[in-house]
C-alpha cells in the first residue's frame, strides 16, 4: 500500500510541477513551484522504487497518469484544446500502461510459482 501511495504522491507532485510550469510563462514566481515539483516527484519516484514496485510499472503509471491528469487540467485551468483525439491517445496510453501493469503481475505470478 505504502508505494501506491508514494506513486500518487510522485504523481501529483509532477502534475503539479508541469502545471505550474505553464503559470510561469505569466508569472515567473511560479518557477519555485515547477522545482519543488519536479525535484519532489523524483524523490518520491525514487522511494517506490525502493519500496520493491517495478521501474517499468512505476514509471508507465506515473508518466500515463501524469500525461491524462496534465491535459485535463490544462484544459480546465487554462484552457487548451482536449480533442476526442487526444482523448483516444490518452487512453491508448492507459491502456498500454494497464498491459505492462497485468503482464509484470503474471510474471510476477509465475516466478513465485517457479520459486515456491
Amino acid at each position: 500500500m505504502r508505494k501506491w501511495l508514494l506513486l500518487l504522491a510522485a504523481i501529483l507532485l509532477e502534475v503539479t510541477a508541469t502545471i505550474s510550469l505553464r503559470a510561469a510563462l505569466d508569472h515567473p514566481a511560479w518557477y519555485a513551484l515547477v522545482a519543488i515539483g519536479y525535484l519532489g516527484a523524483f524523490v518520491a519516484l525514487s522511494f517506490v522504487l525502493r519500496a520493491g514496485l517495478a521501474l517499468g510499472v512505476a514509471y508507465g503509471i506515473w508518466g500515463a497518469t501524469g500525461v491524462a491528469l496534465t491535459a485535463v487540467l490544462a484544459t480546465v485551468i487554462f484552457g487548451d484544446p482536449l480533442t476526442a483525439t487526444m482523448g483516444l491517445g490518452i487512453a491508448l496510453v492507459i491502456g498500454g500502461v494497464l498491459c505492462v501493469e497485468f503482464g509484470s503481475q503474471a510474471a510476477r505470478a509465475r516466478q513465485e510459482g517457479a520459486t515456491s
